[in-house]
């Protein structure tokens, strides 16, 4: 789970949205995303399970450490 910042740039880049865009569709803030990205706060499981459906990935895909998101 240490890597899941990185996960959700890499995811919200794939998608073209911004991190003001994101945070509308996942229910926060801007500020909020940019600290998840950045690894300065992790995410709670509520907030990894909303990340999971927007993107459509399954929660194991998303929690594994591999950045394999193909």
């Amino acid at each position: 789970m240490e890597r899941i910042g990185e996960k959700l740039r890499m995811l919200r880049l794939r998608h073209g949205l911004t991190t003001r865009q994101l945070a509308e569709h996942l229910e926060t803030t801007n500020s909020q995303i940019s600290r998840i990205e950045n690894g300065l706060r992790q995410p709670s499981s509520d907030f990894i399970v909303k990340m999971a459906d927007f993107f459509n990935i399954s929660l194991d895909k998303l929690m594994r450490d591999e950045l394999d998101l193909d």
